[in-house]
């Protein structure tokens, strides 16, 4: 197969501008979660631009295009929401501009990740140039909801369009790195019940932010004794919002509520991170509960998940890394980098959840995922428009 990759390499080089322009299209179009219709489209269009085979747009929203139709399943997923610009006087350039300029292209999505969607609709066209005929379908996945609620997409794909692959890249930004996993996390509200009085007599009642107030100092002790994995790193717990509520602004509290955004590492469980949690509260009038996302997608679906999002890694002589290892090794002749992602990713619910093997390898690096002048070194999609080719090719050898 030694000559395959040569010819990957070229032609991820000669569509170079097209992967560029490609992207360019995407970044100017405004794409938050739940509003992704319009960046939907313009992926569609491209995928249909490039031959693919099939494609098409499920309930949700995701654009799923296919080349092959072997038995073997490969996905390779990125969502196509981005979060809002935040403070414009923050960028130097127009977050939608989408400029193709200094080996770069600038705009809000190019890292977090539009620029792995845009390099992989060039991996179907270099697919479909050469003739691509292994015992393999491709689903090439621009997803949705992804910044709201990461896994829900893929949880819409395998238990609704029944679409489940036997493995799956994630084309999340790894700065060219191939990542084997992170941390998982969930959502937590503490509730905390007072005794209202009136203010002027304050030890009548029960105040219930000084009863959340000592449970915050609490929290902040847990956080440093939290489980710590040698490759994921240590778990962690913080403390994101607080609010009350009272009769008036002169009675004592008789409610609060913290919201804690727990990062669970190898070994930690939703089970477990609740029990700290509960301990922490067990004198206290107060209660756990594990938040529900449910909101309507662009195409009008209500459809929702428990905010729980598992931790997942793959080990290192998994096949699936073996084989992208053998994909980088083969087109660049150098071993790549694997790591692991700092945040989290569609990957909690392909991995974390239904057990397919799952890697990333994405164009970008990730400190620049939510930060203004976000941009993207365009051969970075270069080298991951090859990559997602050769590994095609790769995992179609695979025995399972």
């Amino acid at each position: 197969m030694e000559n395959i990759y040569i010819k990957i390499k070229d032609l991820s080089e000669k569509y170079k501008d097209y992967t560029a322009q490609n992207l360019s299209k995407l970044v100017k179009i405004r794409s938050l979660s739940t509003h992704e219709k319009e960046v939907q489209q313009e992926l569609k269009r491209q995928m249909e631009e490039a031959g693919f085979d099939e494609v098409k747009i499920d309930g949700l929203g995701n654009v799923i295009g296919r080349i092959g139709n072997g038995k073997k399943i490969l996905a390779i997923d990125g969502h196509m929401d981005t979060v809002d610009v935040g403070n414009l006087q923050n960028w130097t350039f127009d977050p939608f501009g989408g400029d193709i300029k200094d080996g770069f292209v600038h705009g809000r999505g190019t890292v977090d990740q539009e620029g792995g969607p845009a390099a992989f609709v060039t991996t179907g066209r270099i697919l479909k140039e050469l003739g691509f005929d292994k015992d393999l379908t491709i689903y090439f996945v621009g997803s949705v909801m992804e910044e709201d609620c990461d896994g829900l997409c893929w949880k819409y794909i395998i238990e609704e369009d029944k679409i489940k692959p036997d493995f799956v890249i994630s084309t999340e930004p790894t700065n060219l790195k191939i990542y084997r996993g992170h941390r998982g996390r969930m959502e937590m509200h503490v509730h905390f019940y007072g005794i209202s009085s009136h203010g002027s007599a304050p030890e009548r009642g029960k105040n219930a932010i000084y009863m959340a107030a000592e449970a915050a100092l609490e929290i902040e002790k847990l956080n440093d004794r939290l489980a710590y994995d040698e490759f994921l790193g240590k778990g962690s717990v913080t403390i994101s919002e607080i609010i009350s509520g009272s009769p008036s602004l002169c009675a004592v509290a008789d409610y609060a509520r913290i919201h804690l955004d727990r990062r669970l590492t190898w070994g930690e469980t939703k089970e477990s991170a609740v029990k700290e949690i509960e301990e922490l509260i067990k004198n206290k009038n107060a209660r756990v509960e594990i938040l529900d996302y449910s909101e309507k997608a662009y195409t009008g679906l209500k459809y929702g998940m428990e905010k729980y999002y598992p931790t997942w890694k793959m080990p290192e002589d998994s096949e699936i890394v073996i084989k992208g290892d053998k994909a980088y090794q083969n087109l660049f002749g150098t071993k790549p980098e694997v790591d692991k992602w700092t945040f989290s990713t569609n990957g909690i619910m392909t991995c974390g959840v239904y057990g397919i093997p799952t890697i990333g390898f994405g164009p970008g690096n990730e400190v620049l995922a939510h930060a203004p002048d976000e941009k993207v070194v365009i051969n970075d999609l270069v080298i991951a428009s090859a990559f997602y080719s050769a590994f095609a090719y790769e995992i179609s050898e695979s025995k399972k």
